[in-house]
């Protein structure tokens, strides 16, 4: 999985540019006839062009994408599937599915009827089936697999449920809390502006609905109730599994990821004609500055107003106003000055280097 996730992203990286280039280019050499003169690159009809042709591409890069999620899955099967049993499939049916299929591929018939040159294969498909048998007559490896897949085979001490989900959560919780960190160290980067709430929406309900999934002791009912019968109905499509389901959310949401990035400042409006693409933010950056500003003078007027409207009373006594300025500069020395860290600090540098041996009310330093 992971694998794949790293061949999606370094498709997306590169292909929609260079698809679009080459769709634009034989765009022009249909519609345009010969000796007509072709939108130059750089104004605004072939970028308008070349935007339009760029959301195209990565719309149907992504339905391409979700189509190879889901034949990955298809390709990979399940043990239901292997077994040619349905999901409801009880336990004597399933027992009973082996060993018909036990005694077609068991390397003994094999080597009997003289198909030795295929033995090893027959012998690793047999194996295949009795892991699909043992593990889908267990009621708790059952569980299991149906909510964590065929990696459940590999888990040590897991006999109860509880052992399997709690091995479950601790492969879950791990992946979306390195999803989360990549996700805001790409963020304070400059990467992933454009559309940062619905990215971390889509982190957050992916999560939940994997706990969920891995939780309950049911299937998701949306899942069992509306997705499964309509691809069964329209699609003649295998229905999902939960295991299967959450493996195509996770492969999906990358490509949202990456499509968010790229179709986000493609469906911006374009700017006007003859304004560069920044110019716009720059714009609306000075007119806030500028409310800032005259926001500043306002409250500057406003606190003029006050104080004379409290000095008021004083107007025309000179003692009582000296007074006031007297204990003004007092209380900005108190609470202002001395408060400030640079000068706390200085201060206490100063105590220190006075001589500690000294009698009460000597002077001087070290």
């Amino acid at each position: 999985m992971a694998a794949n996730n790293i061949l999606s992203l370094i498709g997306w990286s590169f292909l929609p540019n260079l698809v679009t280039g080459w769709v634009q280019t034989i765009y022009y050499g249909l519609t345009i006839r010969a000796g007509d003169r072709k939108p130059a690159p750089g104004t605004p009809r072939h970028a308008e062009h070349r935007r339009r042709i760029h959301i195209l591409v990565v719309s149907l890069y992504l339905l391409y994408t979700v189509y190879e999620a889901d034949y990955d899955l298809r390709r990979a099967s399940d043990y239901y599937a292997d077994l040619g049993v349905p999901h409801a499939a009880s336990e004597r049916d399933i027992k009973s599915r082996f060993r018909r299929l036990a005694a077609l591929h068991h390397p003994d018939k094999v080597m009997s009827s003289g198909g030795g040159g295929g033995a090893d294969n027959d012998g690793d498909f047999f194996m295949h089936l009795k892991t699909a048998s043992d593990t889908l007559v267990d009621p708790a490896r059952r569980f299991a697999y149906e909510r964590f897949g065929p990696d459940i085979a590999s888990w040590k001490h897991c006999v109860t449920v509880r052992d399997f989900v709690g091995r479950g959560v601790q492969a879950i919780l791990p992946y979306y809390g390195f999803a989360a960190v990549a996700m805001y160290v790409l963020g304070l980067l400059g990467y992933l502006d454009w559309g940062r709430y619905w990215r971390w929406l889509t982190l957050v309900v992916l999560c939940v609905f994997e706990l969920h999934v891995a939780t309950r002791p049911s299937a998701p009912r949306f899942l069992e109730a509306v997705v499964n019968p309509l691809l069964a109905r329209f699609a003649a499509h295998p229905p999902y599994l939960p295991f299967q389901a959450v493996s195509l959310a996770r492969r999906l949401s990358v490509t949202l990821y990456v499509a968010f990035s790229q179709l986000g400042p493609l469906l911006r409006p374009p700017p006007p004609p003859g304004q560069q693409p920044g110019e716009a933010e720059e714009k609306a950056l000075l007119q806030n500055l500028d409310r800032l500003e005259q926001t500043a003078r306002g409250m500057d007027v406003d606190a003029t107003r006050l104080m004379e409207l409290e000095m008021a009373p004083f107007v025309g006594d000179p003692e009582v106003i000296a007074s006031m300025r007297s204990k003004l500069k007092e209380w900005l020395v108190q609470n202002t000055i001395r408060s400030d860290p640079m000068v706390r600090d200085a201060l206490g540098r100063s105590f220190q280097k006075r001589r500690v041996d000294a009698p009460s009310g000597a002077r001087g330093n070290r």
